[in-house]
């Protein structure tokens, strides 16, 4: 691994959405968006003293975010399974007071480094 980003292989955070909030459940589209910066914020929180996370941040003209769905909570959950059994760190964010499971989000890792552990999953749309 480099100590700085590359145009081959960027640093990049990965989310995941729960694309039923809005289809089943009838959740605003604000609201749907905030999980996702909740999960995000909360990831870079989690691993800010991480080497990735600090050169992350430290570009902040240059961070990269894919943003995949999930179908459901199970989904979403089965993913941080996987990501779990690579010893990847994420975290699942909880929509309080509803106790929802609503998105995921990596800290930064090099693109080469998860992509692959994404496969299942589209683009959020």
């Amino acid at each position: 691994m480099t100590d700085q980003p590359t145009n081959d292989d960027p640093l990049v955070m990965y989310v995941v959405v729960r694309k039923d909030l809005s289809k089943t459940l009838k959740w605003p589209t604000g609201s749907i968006i905030a999980q996702g910066c909740h999960a995000s914020v909360a990831a870079l929180s989690l691993f800010y003293t991480h080497q990735d996370t600090r050169e992350y941040i430290s570009n902040l003209d240059t961070m990269h975010k894919v943003v995949l769905a999930a179908n459901s909570e199970e989904e979403l959950l089965e993913q941080s399974k996987i990501l779990e059994r690579n010893n990847i760190d994420h975290k699942v964010w909880v929509e309080l007071p509803e106790i929802v499971n609503s998105a995921l989000a990596t800290r930064p890792y090099r693109r080469s480094q998860i992509k692959a552990l994404f496969s299942a999953l589209k683009l959020f749309r």
